[in-house]
């Protein structure tokens, strides 16, 4: 049975029950995209927890998820809906001869003929669901154009059969890593979030929620290095799954503090580029002391 909060703390209290620990702002746009029936446009810098949120709404609020991938290139076809033409054609193969244009027509155009894809599967749903239309902005304005029905009215156009209506409106979240402009329609029809880097000491309640058993001193020290690590002119810096990634083999190694060479022996875990790990060794792992914090 679908969950229906009935106030901003309810939803932070059920995301951090999926081990998702939101904000203020993120649990209030939250509940009001829920309530309200809007969807929520979630932009920031990649890593920030944009996806992570849609898969926590999924588990609070009890609904299936519904995952649109976007690229460059994605169309109708791929996002919406197609025809299966192989089984129009074996249809059309198979009526007698002397069938009128119209009577095959109106046979191939039904809806066992329909593939459909996640924003149709998501409008036709019998159950309620949280659509998550990710990285949108890897796609066009013509893209965005198609969507604005959807997201408008919850309903998609077919030529050939008609208007598809949801009657259980999903909860639907946009993310962008905000690689180019939106359009102003897309944006109106949309809640707002901006998700950045936490603070620290809203890391380290994420940090701590995720493996408690950390001792205090390792987990403070980690999320210090990791701001540290943000700061510096990296190709990925790395994202709050990746201070979440650290801490557990920490945990395993047993860890009491991050010295230089447990930072070298395990700083492949959030750094990902051989050019970052150089920059990372060179600026952040030459500043530590055991037992002593590492920002300022």
């Amino acid at each position: 049975m679908p969950v229906s909060p009935a106030s901003a703390a309810d939803v932070a209290t059920g995301l951090k029950a999926t081990g998702y620990l939101p904000g203020e702002s993120t649990a209030l746009v939250s509940f009001l995209a829920e309530r309200l029936g809007k969807p929520i446009l979630v932009e920031g810098p990649a890593g920030v927890g944009k996806t992570e949120l849609a898969k926590a709404l999924s588990k609070y609020l009890e609904r299936p998820l519904i995952r649109l991938q976007c690229y460059e290139g994605l169309d109708e076809a791929k996002a919406l809906y197609e025809w299966n033409y192989r089984k129009q054609l074996l249809r059309i193969q198979t009526e007698a001869n002397d069938a009128g244009w119209e009577k095959v027509q109106d046979d191939i155009f039904g809806e066992e003929f329909l593939l459909t894809r996640p924003l149709l599967s998501a409008i036709s749903a019998e159950e309620p669901v949280v659509l998550l239309i990710d990285e949108i902005d890897k796609t066009d304005q013509e893209f965005e154009a198609m969507l604005l029905e959807l997201l408008s009215d919850f309903q998609v156009s077919i030529p050939e059969l008609g208007t598809v209506t949801s009657t259980t409106h999903p909860v639907v979240l946009l993310t962008s890593n905000n690689s180019r402009e939106l359009t102003e329609a897309l944006k109106r029809r949309c809640l707002y979030l901006w998700l950045d880097y936490p603070e620290l000491s809203h890391e380290l309640e994420i940090v701590k929620l995720h493996t408690p058993e950390l001792p205090d001193l390792v987990a403070t020290k980690l999320v210090e290095l990791v701001a540290m690590i943000r700061e510096l002119d990296l190709k990925k810096p790395p994202s709050i799954a990746a201070s979440i990634d650290w801490a557990r083999p920490l945990l395993l190694l047993g860890a009491q503090d991050i010295d230089e060479k447990l930072f070298r022996e395990t700083m492949s875990v959030i750094v990902k580029h051989r050019t970052d790990l150089d920059i990372v060794l060179e600026r952040v792992g030459a500043k530590l002391v055991v037992g002593q914090p590492v920002s300022g």
